[in-house]
């Protein structure tokens, strides 16, 4: 059985490193449980409960454009867009058997629906 679990996004607007390199495209992996489990019991989220979807968001981007690690401060950086658009992706792919999308092509703007990409590990 072929099974995938990996997506790769394009944000909507990018993360700016501090070298002010943009970082798009990237590539995010299904989440796990262990990986629910830790998010719970970062004590940034015990304090603060909605600080769960920057650490779990953190542990499943596996790469955002040059940079192979994402740490939550770099969730924590990015603008509110693209920030609503990783939730969203994260939700779509880990809630949903096959996960379609809402996509606009960047040369004509036409909206429609697509199936996710997948990627091999």
């Amino acid at each position: 059985m072929f099974f995938r679990t990996q997506y790769e996004f394009d944000l909507p607007k990018g993360y700016i490193d501090q070298n002010g390199e943009l970082h798009r495209h990237g590539m995010m992996r299904l989440a796990t449980a262990k990986d629910e489990l830790d998010a719970m019991r970062d004590p940034k989220a015990k304090a603060n409960p909605q600080y769960v979807s920057i650490i779990m968001l953190s542990k499943v981007i596996v790469q955002l454009g040059a940079l192979d690690h994402v740490s939550p401060e770099i969730i924590e950086s990015l603008f509110v867009s693209d920030l609503n658009f990783l939730q969203n992706l994260y939700t779509t792919i880990n809630e949903n058997e096959n996960p379609v999308i809402q996509v606009t092509c960047p040369h004509c703007g036409k909206t429609f629906t697509e199936h996710a990409i997948f990627t091999d590990d």
